[in-house]
C-alpha cells in the first residue's frame, strides 16, 4: 500500500483541502448576499425570530436549552437537571443521586454550540468537577445508550397540514479500529480526523494511548455526535422513507410552534424509529440550524453552498408566514443585544471549557 507524504497528515493541509474543516465565516462569505437579500424582503435583518414562535428568538442564538427541552415530549427527551450557577457540587450531586440517575451523565451548557462545554461524566469525580467549574447554567443528563445518532432537519410551512424532511445525517463517532500493533496514539496521527482532536482530547484519554488495539477492534475516542468534536458526518437524506417522514412530521408537530429545525436523535434502529419506538431526542435546534448533511466529506463546497441556500428560503417563507400571523420580529435593538449576548456567553464557553 503505497503511503501518503508525511505533510499530508498535518492540520494545516488537512484543513486546506478539506473545506468542511474552514472557518465558518469563510463557508458563508458568499451566502451573506443572499441573507441581505432575504432580509431586505422581509424588512428586518432579524426576520428569522418568527419562525419557530415557541422558541426564543426562533432559535437563533442564545436560545436556552431548557425551554426547548421542556417543550419536547418527556416521553421522547432524555432525561435532565437542570442548575443555576453558581452551583454547590455537592448540592448538584445529591439532586442526581435522589433522582436515580446513573453514570455516565452528559453535561451541557444551557448556552451555547457545536459541543462547547459538552462533556460525559464517567464518576462522581466528574460530576463534581463539572459543576464547580461551569460558569454557565448547565444540565446534566442522562447518557443515552442507543447506538446510533442522527440530525434531522424538518421544515413545515405554518397551516400546512404536512411537514417534509429536508435532510438527514448519519454521525459516526470519532473511532479508531486496531491493527494489533500500532497504539492508539499512533492510530490517532494516522487518521486526518482525529489529527485536528488530538489537542482537543481530554487529558484523560492520553493514560489509554499506549493502549494497543486488538485487530478489527474499534475503540471509541469521542463519544460525541458533533462535527467540531470530530465525528464524521454522512449525508443519508436519499435514504428518507415515506415511513420515516410520517413518524418525524408527527414527532415534531408534538412540538409546540415547531416549523424549521434540526432534531438530534439517538436511536436503535431506522425501522424502529420510522415506528416511533426505541429513540430519545437528545436536542431540538432551531433557525440557528446547520443542514449539517453538507459536511459529508462527499460533497463540494457548491453542494453545501445550495443546501444552505435552499434552507434560508425555508426560513424565511416560514419566518415570513407566521409574521403575517402575528408573530413579531426581533428589532433592531433586540437583535443586536441578541447577538451581544451571544459573545458573552461564547467568552463565557472557552473559559468554562478549560476548567472542567
Amino acid at each position: 500500500m503505497t503511503r501518503k507524504p508525511a505533510w499530508e497528515n498535518k492540520p494545516f493541509w488537512i484543513r486546506f483541502f478539506h473545506w468542511e474543516y474552514w472557518n465558518f465565516h469563510v463557508i458563508y462569505l458568499p451566502i451573506y448576499p443572499v441573507w441581505l437579500y432575504y432580509s431586505i424582503r422581509a424588512g428586518s435583518f432579524f426576520f428569522f425570530a418568527a419562525s419557530n414562535p415557541s422558541i426564543r428568538y426562533g432559535g437563533f442564538l442564545s436560545e436556552s436549552k431548557k425551554d426547548i427541552h421542556d417543550l419536547i415530549p418527556a416521553l421522547w427527551r432524555a432525561r435532565s437537571l437542570f442548575f443555576s450557577v453558581p452551583a454547590e457540587p455537592g448540592n448538584v450531586l445529591r439532586e442526581i443521586l435522589e433522582a436515580g440517575m446513573n453514570f455516565p451523565l452528559i453535561g451541557k451548557p444551557d448556552f451555547g454550540g457545536k459541543g462547547r462545554g459538552v462533556k460525559k461524566l464517567e464518576n462522581i469525580g466528574d460530576l463534581l468537577s463539572y459543576a464547580g467549574g461551569s460558569l454557565i447554567d448547565f444540565h446534566i443528563q442522562e447518557y443515552i445508550q442507543y447506538p446510533r445518532e442522527t440530525g434531522i432537519f424538518y421544515c413545515r410551512m405554518p397551516g400546512s397540514k404536512k411537514g417534509q424532511i429536508t435532510g438527514v445525517v448519519e454521525k459516526k463517532f470519532l473511532t479508531v479500529v486496531g491493527d494489533g500493533e500500532k497504539s492508539i496514539l499512533r492510530l490517532l496521527k494516522e487518521n486526518p480526523r482525529a489529527v485536528l482532536q488530538l489537542k482537543k482530547l481530554e487529558p484523560g484519554l492520553s493514560a489509554q494511548w499506549a493502549t494497543v488495539p486488538a485487530a478489527g477492534e474499534e475503540v471509541v475516542i469521542s463519544p460525541y455526535g458533533n462535527h467540531a468534536r470530530g465525528a464524521l458526518f454522512l449525508d443519508e437524506t436519499k435514504t428518507v422513507s415515506p415511513a420515516l417522514e410520517m413518524a418525524i412530521d408527527g414527532i415534531c408537530r408534538e412540538i409546540p410552534d415547531f416549523y424549521f429545525g434540526r432534531l438530534d436523535i439517538k436511536y436503535q434502529s431506522r425501522e424502529l424509529l420510522e415506528e416511533k419506538k426505541s429513540f430519545c431526542i437528545v436536542e431540538v435546534n432551531g433557525a440557528g440550524s446547520e443542514p449539517t448533511h453538507i459536511y459529508d466529506p462527499r460533497h463540494s463546497l457548491f453542494f453545501a453552498w445550495k443546501e444552505i441556500i435552499r434552507h434560508l428560503d425555508y426560513l424565511y417563507r416560514i419566518s415570513r408566514e407566521n409574521h403575517r400571523r402575528g408573530h413579531p420580529y426581533l428589532s433592531m435593538g433586540e437583535g443586536l443585544n441578541m447577538f451581544k449576548k451571544d459573545r458573552a456567553d461564547s467568552a463565557l464557553l472557552s473559559k468554562m471549557e478549560k476548567r472542567i
